[in-house]
């Protein structure tokens, strides 16, 4: 994405030259240039020779066949006469035909040697020892010359890297990427399933693209919007979609990248990164994760000179910093706005706060148009019921159940994804995918009674989510699954719902108790979030007549900062004591309510189980005629 230019300046075409070699490619070429020029000098002047054995010369010399000869320390070079050419070259027809030739005189010195080219009337020749002058110079300067040009480069590439960005003394540069428009291929028709937020961010994208309307009015343009939401929910999707809409220079960074080991390094590319952007003005900065550098301060061990402190400190002095007409405006994503600093989240910083939250079904049924727009499917596919049957699923969910349903028609060999693929899908991301366990037959039967246990408890309690279906094939790490989903999105939850979702989570280890009379290992999970539940009525919803309507900070997802850096905790030790026993009470009442259930519905129990074990896999429906039957097998 390029920034305009301004009305009436248009921007001119960028040239794109060639691109240059590297410079260790150029270093290479420089380094085979000098070493050939070296062999030229170690060859210049001399002529193409035959070698010769010392015998041999001498004989030739006898024969009359050497016409001159030249000599050099131990090295004898000289020229043939027209009959020792071709003798020579007779004899040795693989070499080419030289009138030179070169031999090397032995270690013991042959005074006859003289003698006999004077009889032979031989031309002789000396030449003093070492190469001329001049290639003694450039021989004794070459290496250092080399080594000079080699530091001169280095320096000069060092240099280069400190201006143009990547070397060993850029760290303080900002990491932040620019997108392009025209690389840049999402938009705001690729976002479905929040249009509330489209709305602000289309605000957002007018007033960068034509200010002046807002300015007559004497509207100013927000320095700064968070993005807020569950992952998946689209914040990083938006965020590309306006860098795929807006005509101005849009910087993306991940907060992590600010922080290095080197102190001041973060604080340092802050600046770095709002320059650039103040120079091309107006701009948009994108800071995904902010909660990585935006905590609140004063809650970590390294007081006010702790390296992430500073590099916050330095974004508050930045974004109040602005002026009116700078027009760079920060967008900022995080799933943790509850750990952010205040400081960072008043108004003149970051004014306006988008939540994104899990979509409901109609913005599901929105999201799956979208992502199958590339897809084909058959005709039995219903994207509104397949929208239904996804509660709770985000906008990265769906996108991934698409994609599973794509890959399980390739892996079928069919032209189309149809309705059973998106169910296989849908299997695979909820419950995980199929796997092979060896079980024994008590150990089969066992994880019979124990999803049956839950599959009773889902269809007869009136409040809880209804039953989807019940298997005994191992999904992910369980052994055995049972499924409910939600008639309809929940956004708030009644304590009659709450503790009949209980009853179901417990109804398993109540039936292999009921049973067997003791209880297996395979109740971990559901014992886990039972607790979990029973601790979040009690410490947060106030769903307990003996612990009152009291808000305390336990049973969160994310514990708070001050317990993990042992701050002390809100409530008193007497507190905590009646909590747990309530927890304990409420979850043994909750027990034996669903041990008594499972008692005056053993015959439904035992005909689900047997069902079960023969079919592995009951639907909804399959579940509910078996039940029915034995209902009515009682009543009779």
């Amino acid at each position: 994405m390029t920034a305009p230019n301004g009305p009436g300046n248009p921007q001119k075409p960028e040239n794109n030259p060639p691109p240059a070699l590297p410079n260790r490619y150029s270093f290479l070429w420089i380094s085979a240039a000098i070493f050939l020029m070296m062999l030229w000098l170690q060859d210049s002047g001399q002529p193409r020779l035959q070698e010769l054995a010392y015998s041999d010369f001498k004989t030739a010399v006898v024969n009359d066949q050497v016409a001159e000869v030249t000599l050099k320390e131990e090295s004898i070079t000289g020229l043939f006469t027209d009959s020792g050419a071709a003798s020579f070259s007779s004899d040795t027809p693989s070499r080419p035909s030289s009138p030179g030739f070169r031999t090397i005189r032995p270690p013991m010195e042959d005074p006859s040697l003289l003698t006999l080219l004077e009889e032979h009337e031989v031309t002789i020749k000396a030449t003093p020892s070492g190469l001329p002058w001049w290639q003694e110079m450039i021989r004794g300067f070459l290496p250092w010359l080399l080594l000079l040009a080699l530091m001169f480069w280095f320096w000069g590439a060092a240099q280069k890297k400190m201006t143009q960005g990547g070397g060993l003394f850029d760290f303080s540069r900002s990491k932040a990427r620019r997108a392009r428009k025209e690389t840049s291929t999402t938009t705001l028709d690729d976002v479905a399933g929040i249009e509330s937020a489209k709305r602000e961010i289309a605000e957002i994208i007018d007033f960068l693209k034509s200010p002046g309307k807002y300015r007559a009015l004497g509207a100013v343009m927000p320095k700064g919007v968070l993005l807020v939401g569950p992952p998946g929910t689209g914040k990083t999707l938006l965020a590309r979609a306006i860098a795929g809409e807006a005509e101005v220079p849009f910087y993306s960074i991940s907060a992590s990248e600010f922080i290095e080991m080197f102190v001041g390094v973060g604080a340092a590319r802050v600046r770095d990164m709002f320059q650039e952007a103040r120079k091309e003005a107006p701009a948009l900065i994108f800071i995904d994760e902010l909660d990585a550098i935006g905590r609140s301060r004063g809650a970590g061990l390294g007081g006010g000179h702790d390296e992430r402190e500073q590099t916050l400190n330095q974004i508050l002095t930045e974004m109040d910093g602005f002026e009116a007409h700078e027009n760079v405006l920060v967008l900022a994503a995080t799933n943790r706005p509850d750990v952010l600093d205040s400081a960072l989240l008043r108004p003149g910083r970051f004014d306006r706060k988008i939540t994104l939250d899990r979509p409901h079904k109609e913005a599901r049924t929105a999201i799956l148009q979208v992502h199958v727009r590339k897809v084909p499917l058959a005709e039995d596919v219903n994207l509104e019921q397949l929208a239904a049957r996804t509660i709770g699923f985000s906008g990265a969910d769906l996108k991934n159940l698409v994609n599973e349903a794509a890959l399980t028609a390739a892996r079928e060999n069919l032209h189309e994804v149809n309705a059973h693929c998106f169910e296989l899908a849908r299997d695979r991301i909820i419950l995980g995918e199929e796997r092979d366990a060896h079980l024994t037959p008590q150990e089969r039967e066992a994880v019979a009674y124990h999803e049956c246990g839950h599959a009773i408890m889902a269809y007869y309690m009136p409040n809880a989510d209804p039953l989807t279906k019940v298997t005994i094939i191992p999904h992910g790490m369980a052994m055995g699954v049972t499924e409910q989903t939600p008639r309809e999105d929940h956004y708030t939850y009644t304590e009659s719902y709450l503790k009949d979702r209980i009853k179901v989570m417990l109804g398993g280890r109540c039936s292999e108790k009921l049973i067997y009379g003791e209880v297996s290992t395979g109740a971990q999970n559901d014992l886990k979030e039972a607790t979990t539940l029973v601790r979040r009525m009690i410490g947060q919803w106030g769903m307990s007549e003996k612990i009152g309507p009291l808000g305390l900070s336990i049973g969160e997802e994310h514990v708070f900062l001050g317990r993990e850096m042992g701050l002390p905790r809100e409530f008193s030790e007497k507190m905590a004591e009646l909590i747990d026993t309530e927890i304990q009470s409420q979850l043994m009442s909750l027990e034996k309510e669903t041990r008594e259930f499972l008692s005056e519905h053993r015959n439904q129990l035992e005909a689900l189980v047997q069902a079960v074990l023969k079919r592995e896999t009951l639907a909804a429906e399959e579940v509910e005629e078996i039940l029915r039957k034995e209902d009515a097998r009682k009543i009779a």
